[in-house]
Formats: structure tokens, sequence, C-alpha cells
């Protein structure tokens, strides 16, 4: 017996150092070029191995990403104390943008908790996050970018920096690239976008808890690291995480390459030796000198030049040709060139920001004082231009001083561009959210809801066809001089005549706005205006987004915190805290109140935009009942959801690693976490006889899972896709009132 039991030991002992996984807690790896990196790689998107070895991310084409791993996991926390642990890696890469310079958009070395990174975006999130889980706390993303963009959004301090990001596009510390020489205590600037070779060294050090990253143009590791940043990784990391490069390109592009990579866990990673590494090609230069002197050859050159300012001629004749359907547009249209100049070249100091489709300039018309706002379109398809006739057909024939007039356009072959009047004060949001530079008054905010109001009512019933924003939302209110507010960006519009249905069944608009039907119908309808114009009643009024999801649990769903407080008799208790209760207290309660019917689940129950006038005007008094606001779920917690009165799912990942997925408890079936692994997706059919079903969306979806819901004639069939298993995830399905519960937790 004893004999046995030590045999198995053995064996057991045998498979685990035999096994990769466990291989991979004293990682060390050394690239020096990737022709032989085989199938320790893993590479998805974009990226690709060169002939020559080179590691190439993204080329120079706009909006890709790509990621490239190392396949097996790496330990990086200890299993003893779950502290992180030291590490030490060195790379070579160069970025050669499309155009000398301007950049698109950077690439980013990374720990991560998986090797796809389902969800991610190109662009500004760097192939590493969207616009739902940036800054979720479950990311479990730590990353040192090397972005080549400033955007705004994430607070970049220019468009050549390296940053330190854990779980967010915002960095925790950034500063400009640069490298230390040897004996000189200033840092020479470094400029990324170059096409040199340049190597980064980023260390942590377990014991001091300090990050330290460094640049240099040379294979000598700089004395001293150009940032350094205080931080304990233990909370942001997994015991096991892939290591490895993402990268993406936006508008503008770049292309990313990795030239070498060394890297080791414990202890030093091998010095990587720069004269050994891949190089870029120089670029291509023509040399014409070699024919001079040549009296044939400068014949040759006069017909070539001759030719080429016939074609140039001929393109200055025919670059604004106009199309049948450019007849029936109504504004005017305005010379390209005179836009140019207006906008001294679309140079990026002229940058607004980003409308949709593309980026909204500042310009001066020459020859005039008078300023305007120049949206110059991207336009890769023909939907696009198909976009862009539908917003000229709309905003171009409407007239109204809470609208943001059209002043004209240009078409200039792939170049599509709308001229607006330009509002001083930007967008209303800026004024509302985190920490704004000024605080809207009481008296401003409350003339600006019925300035929208009255805009939004001339959409739907005051022009010869009802215009369907589709898209309202503080972002999209933009603020003149005197801070009234403008209806603004009809890129999403969508005209149809009245009393017809709407012909379009794409749901487009920003979640959080958007009314429960649209995801069964997606067909934009003015009552689906009217629940996104609530959401913005609640969001002015209360100083915060409809989903915040770093708000306390109850306060998640600010729709369902404003009802809670409603039916306490306490509504003014979720006004702005930053307006310190100057506020008039009856306009408050009729802002919120009727933010709450207009939230209403069943579009009947909403009011027309003509009644929301009149509210607000205080001609005719609210409703004293109301029907609750669509998804509301109470103050019930996520566990309260399980009881016997709620038809509830579970889909638990216990500490073995075994998904269970069950249906109201006693009956389920088991998956094993291989199995979820192999096949990630899991279909479950609920015994949930609902013939009206939607998906309302708690927590933003994580990059590593989603859900969706299909309606049937039998029963919803709900869908859940998972990569990775270390989520809490939240869902609410509601159906007329009554909410169900979908958990997904750890």
């Amino acid at each position: 017996m004893a004999l046995k039991l030590n045999l198995f030991w053995v064996v057991l002992l045998f498979a685990l150092l035999i096994n990769p996984f466990f291989l991979c807690q004293s990682q060390s790896l050394y690239f020096s070029g990737f022709n032989h990196a085989g199938g320790n790689l893993t590479l998805n998107g974009n990226a690709k191995i060169l002939e020559n070895g080179m590691l190439q991310l993204t080329n120079d084409t706009s909006r890709l990403l790509g990621h490239a791993f190392y396949s097996s996991p790496v330990r990086v926390k200890s299993s003893s104390n779950g502290q992180a642990v030291s590490f030490s890696t060195v790379f070579g890469f160069a970025i050669a943008p499309q155009f000398q310079t301007l950049g698109g958009h950077g690439f980013a070395f990374a720990f991560a908790p998986s090797k796809e990174l389902p969800g991610a975006l190109p662009s500004q999130y760097l192939g590493l996050l969207n616009s739902s889980d940036n800054g979720n706390l479950t990311n479990r993303i730590f990353a040192v970018e090397f972005d080549e963009v400033q955007d705004f959004e994430f607070k970049d301090i220019n468009d050549n920096h390296v940053g330190i990001n854990l779980n967010s596009m915002v960095s925790n510390a950034s500063v400009p690239a640069a490298y230390y020489v040897e004996g000189n205590s200033t840092a020479q600037n470094i400029t990324m976008k170059s096409r040199k070779t340049i190597l980064a060294w980023i260390d942590y050090d377990s014991a001091k808890k300090q990050i330290n990253v460094g640049l240099s143009l040379s294979s000598k590791k700089p004395d001293r690291s150009i940032l350094s940043y205080d931080v304990d990784l233990s909370p942001y990391l997994d015991e096991f995480m892939y290591v490895g490069f993402s990268a993406s390109t936006g508008l503008l592009a770049s292309a990313h390459y990795i030239m070498g990579w060394s890297f080791k866990v414990n202890g030093q990673a091998t010095p990587l030796d720069l004269s050994s590494l891949p190089t870029l090609p120089k670029p291509k230069k023509t040399h014409f000198g070699l024919i001079l002197g040549s009296s044939l050859a400068s014949v040759f050159a006069f017909f070539i030049a001759l030719g080429l300012a016939g074609y140039i001629v001929w393109w200055y004749k025919n670059r604004d040709v106009i199309e049948p359907w450019e007849l029936d547009v109504g504004p005017h249209r305005f010379p390209y060139k005179e836009l140019k100049q207006a906008t001294k070249g679309f140079k990026d100091k002229q940058l607004l920001g980003f409308g949709g489709f593309g980026r909204v300039y500042k310009g001066t018309l020459p020859n005039s004082d008078t300023q305007i706002a120049v949206k110059r379109i991207s336009h890769e398809s023909r939907q696009g231009l198909q976009e862009f006739v539908a917003e000229i057909a709309s905003i171009g024939r409407l007239r109204h001083r809470n609208l943001v007039q059209l002043l004209g356009w240009c078409r200039r072959k792939g170049d599509l561009i709308l001229v607006y009047d330009y509002m001083p004060n930007g967008s209303l949001d800026k004024y509302l959210f985190d920490k704004p530079s000024m605080i809207l008054s009481w008296n401003h905010r409350f003339k600006i809801i019925k300035g929208v109001a009255s805009g939004l009512l001339y959409l739907h019933e005051g022009w010869e066809q009802t215009v369907i924003h589709r898209d309202i939302k503080a972002g999209n209110i933009l603020l003149d001089a005197e801070l009234n507010g403008r209806l603004g960006d009809f890129g999403l519009a969508k005209l149809y005549e009245h009393g017809t249905n709407p012909s379009t069944t794409r749901v487009v608009g920003t979640l959080g706005y958007l009314a429960p039907e649209l995801s069964r119908t997606g067909k934009p309808t003015a009552s689906a205006d009217v629940f996104a114009f609530g959401a913005l009643l609640l969001e002015v009024a209360c100083g915060r987004r409809p989903i915040e999801p770093k708000a306390l649990p109850e306060e998640l769903i600010l729709v369902d915190w404003v009802w809670d407080r409603w039916k306490e008799g306490a509504i003014l208790d979720v006004m702005d805290p930053k307006l310190s209760g100057d506020y008039n207290e009856m306009e408050a309660v009729v802002v919120l109140k009727l933010g709450l019917l207009c939230s209403a689940e069943s579009p009947d129950a909403r009011p027309t935009m003509s009644q929301v006038v009149r509210y607000l005007e205080r001609e005719v008094p609210l409703p004293d009942g109301m029907a609750m606001p669509a998804g509301y779920n109470g103050k019930k917690s996520v566990e309260g959801a399980r009881r016997n009165d709620w038809n509830s799912l579970a889909l638990n990942v216990e500490s073995e690693a075994m998904v269970t997925i069950s249906v109201n408890k006693p009956k389920g079936r088991y998956f094993s976490s291989k199995e979820v692994q192999t096949h990630s997706l899991l279909e479950i059919k609920c015994t949930l006889h609902y013939q009206r079903l939607y998906l309302y969306i708690l927590l933003l979806l994580s990059n590593t899972a989603s859900i969706s819901a299909i309606s049937t004639s039998e029963a919803p069939l709900v869908k859940f896709t998972v990569s990775h298993y270390s989520r809490v995830l939240y869902f609410l399905i509601t159906n007329e009132g009554k909410t169900v519960h979908f958990v997904m937790r750890k």
C-alpha cells in the first residue's frame, strides 16, 4: 500500500513538472528578432512576423489593432502571500507613421488576463480596452503605453509620451518621451514616431513597490529612468497573466514594430544587442540629379512636367463636380480652399474635438470675423456618404434658435465637410460631470432644458417632416456665448413622413439613453427620443451620467435612484451637490418628476414633446401617479434576486474553477472549466415565458465576456460568451415591470 502511495506522488510530481502551466512560474524569454518565435507567440488582429524577423503589430492602415502575447501564462504573483513578484523586460521598437509628423495611435507593453482581449477597440484604446470597460477595477490590465497621439478624453500630456496605466486608458503617471545620456542630468527629447529603433526598459521592484521605465537609442541601459511610479501591483494582477504587446491605429495610422524582446521574472532580463536586431529600411528617395545635364532627359522631364500640369488643371476643374443627389441639398456649398484657409489647413491646434464620423475644427471665414465649426468627415464607405447626405438634407433646412445651424457644406473627393455655427462654450457634458471648470447655475440649467425641449419639439412636430434625433445626450447639447442650449450632431437623424413608419432597423444611440423597445424593434420613434430626453433631464439636475459604474450599488442606475428617492418623499436628495442647494425647488421637482415620466417603460406612458414643453412652462401640472421607469429593480439586492419570488438564473464560477449554470436553483447542468475554455459559447434555454424581452446592461460589459438575449415564441434564449471567468458582472432583464436578475459572479 505504501509503495502504491509513493508511486502516486512520484507520478503526480512528474506531471506537474512537465506541465508548461507550471513551468511558467519562473519564466525567462529572449527574442533577438522573431524568426524562430514559432508557437511561442500568439498573434491576432493585424499582428504578424515579417520575413526579416520584425514583429509587426499594425501596418499603416486606419483603425486596426494587433496583439502579440507569449503563448503561456506567466506567474506574476506569489502563491504563498499573493504579492506581485519583481520582473524586468527590455524590447526594441520602431514606429513608422503614415505621415511624417502625425502619429496614430500607439502601442503598449501589457499584462492581461487573456491573450485575445475580446471587445477591445483600436484608436485611443490601443487594443486594450473599450468605452464600456475603461476604468473598471475588474479589468486586470497593467500596461506601459507608448502613445503618439494626444487624446484629451484620457488626459494625455502630449502626442509623444510614455505612461503607466492600471485598468484604464487614463495614465496613472506619464512623461514626455525622453532619455538620459551618461554624465548628463538633462533629459534628451526623443521622437518615438521617427522610424528609429528605440530600446525600452521596464522594471518592477516588488520590495520597493516601484515601476521604472527607461528609453535609449543605444544598447546600454540608462543610469536614470525617465519615469518612476510607486505602486503595489498586487491588487491589479491575477496570479497568472499573459505578457506581451498591443497596438492600434486611429483615423491616422502608424506601423508599429517590435524588433526584439527579453523578459524575466525575479531577475534582470537578458540585454538586447541593438546592432543584432532587425531594422526598418530607410524610406526610398527619388534622385533626379543623375539625369540633369542631359538634353534628352531635360526634354523628357519637360513633357512630364507638362503632362502633370495638364493633369492638375483637369483635376482642379473636376474636383467639385456636382452629382445629381447634390442638387437637392439646400445649404450653401463652400469652396474647399475657403474652408482650408479658415481652419489654417485643418491643423491640430484648431481641433475642437471629435463628432459623429470625424473631427471638428474651429475656423474663421476669410475676409470675415465669422467663426465656424467645421466637421471633416471620414468617408470610407458608401454608407458614410449616405449618412452625410441625410445630415445635410435634414439639418440644412431646419431653422430654430435651439438647434445648431448648418451654414453650408463641401465635398472634395473623399472629404465630406459640414460647416456649422461655432458654439464658443462647447458641449453641456463638460459642465456637468467629473470636475467641471465652471459650475452651471440652476437658472442656466433650467434655461438649457427648456431650450432643448423647444428644439426637440420643433424636430418632432414643427417642421414639414418628423425628424428623429436618435442620440440625445449632454455631449450633443452645445452652448452658445449666452449659454443657451442648442441641439446638435444630426449625423444619426432619420427622416420619415408624418404618419408613416420608419424603415430602419439598426439600433443607434448611446447606452443609458436607449429606450427599451429599441432592442426589440430597432426602429427609431419620437417616443424613443423622449426617453433619451428624460435621461438628459435627470443628468442635468443630478450632475451625473445615467449609468455610473463607480457609484454605490443603489445609485448605479440614475433613474432607479431618483425613483427610489421620489417614492420615499425625498426626491431633492438627488440634486447635484455642486449646486450647494442654490436652486428653485419647484422647478427642480418638475424636472426630476418629468425625467421619471419620460423614462416609463411603455412608449404609450411617456409624454409627447408638446406635453413636455407645457409641463416645463407649468401650463399644466404633472400627473400624481407615474409608471415605474424601464428596468426598475427597486432596492432589492442582487442576492435578493435569487429568492423564490423571483425567476433567476445564476452563473457561478467557484474557487475550484467549476462553472454551474442553474435555472431556479434546483435544476442545472455543470460545465468543467476546460469545457468553458474550449467551448466559449454557452446556451441556456430559460423557462421565463415573457413575450416582450429586452436586455439592459447594468455594468458595462468587460472585455472578456458578452451576453445577448433573443426573444422567441416559446421562451427567450440567453447566450453568455465567456472567455475568462474571473469577472463580476451584473445584468438586468426586464419585461413590463417584472424584473429578473441574471447574475455572473465569482
